[in-house]
């Protein structure tokens, strides 16, 4: 009877050390794409400012932070992944799902940096970037198993879009006010020269706009197809925060077209219509997890809400 019991013990150990290797390497990636993130934070703030400070880049280099920025992008959504790679469920809780967050505008800013000058919009949203990977791994705790393949999954992916891109609105939002307030006051000076028009400005703040609303409009629309009880007392909260965060960009488009509304406007409107979308999307989230949780000794980071959706649809 000793040797199965012996065969076992081992047998349990060498499963252990292998999980615990899985796990460094799940981390050594994150550690990987912040680095990678860092150098471009780097290379395209020394581009910014050599753009300030009227000098040419260097021909051979001034564009390789698109290198270390497109591996960053790699290992990064690797590493989001990785538990699915190794046959684990994917980990969705606050801390993940700020990263995807920032994984997905990452790869919108990278997308839109490609054909437009928006380098200053990319220095201050990368090391957030960095700060969502750092985070996640401090918070990496709790699991549940999801499929992507499934209306469920189509539901969070469109959603994540949503917010990513109506997060970099806000964010672009902000700079136009900032730009739109130096210009006023006749103060064309520093970073504000390295920005596009105010016309290209407000350009790319309503593309940002117009592309989320359609994802906004697809995630609510598969939620409603896909998951049941939406109106439910532990998700209705998020529900209808999404819903009125989409009146309000869907009226901001409409009054653009319309009543060409612009400037102060379009700012006010893309910044309360995101914070209402934060609340859904995050602050509920926040207060499940971290607030409401009241059992220390629940090892899940995963909310409510996200169980309930789970279960919903299965």
């Amino acid at each position: 009877m000793l040797q199965p019991i012996s065969i076992t013990l081992h047998y349990n150990e060498y499963l252990l050390l292998y999980n615990r290797i899985l796990n460094m390497s799940a981390t050594l990636l994150n550690i990987v794409a912040i680095i990678f993130y860092f150098i471009s934070w780097i290379m395209i703030t020394l581009a910014v400012r050599a753009d300030i400070n009227n000098k040419e880049n260097p021909p051979n280099k001034s564009k390789l932070y698109f290198i270390t920025w497109f591996i960053a992008l790699i290992i990064h959504i690797v590493a989001l992944h990785y538990p699915l790679m190794i046959g684990k469920p994917l980990v969705v809780g606050f801390a993940t799902l700020g990263s995807y967050v920032m994984w997905f505008i990452s790869l919108i800013l990278f997308i839109t940096t490609l054909k437009r000058k928006i380098q200053t919009l990319v220095i201050i949203i990368l090391p957030f970037t960095i700060i969502s990977i750092i985070i996640s791994l401090m918070l990496n705790t709790g699991s549940i198993a999801i499929n992507m393949k499934s209306g469920l999954g189509a539901h969070i992916l469109t959603s994540l879009l949503a917010y990513s891109l109506l997060m970099l609105a806000s964010f672009q939002a902000l700079l136009l006010a900032i730009q739109n307030n130096h210009l006023h006051n006749r103060q064309n000076t520093g970073f504000i020269r390295t920005l596009p028009s105010l016309e290209d400005m407000e350009h790319i703040l309503f593309r940002f706009i117009s592309i989320g609303v359609i994802m906004l409009s697809l995630g609510l629309l598969t939620g409603f197809y896909y998951l049941d009880n939406l109106f439910g007392s532990n998700i209705a909260h998020k529900t209808i925060l999404s819903i009125i965060s989409w009146l309000i960009f869907s009226a901001l488009l409409l009054g653009r077209w319309k009543y060409g509304w612009r400037g102060k406007k379009a700012i006010r409107w893309t910044i309360i219509g995101f914070i209402t979308l934060a609340l859904a999307f995050f602050g509920t989230k926040f207060v499940h997890e971290f607030i409401l949780d009241s059992d220390p000794t629940q090892s899940s980071i995963v909310t409510p809400t996200i169980i309930t959706l789970v279960k919903a649809y299965n």
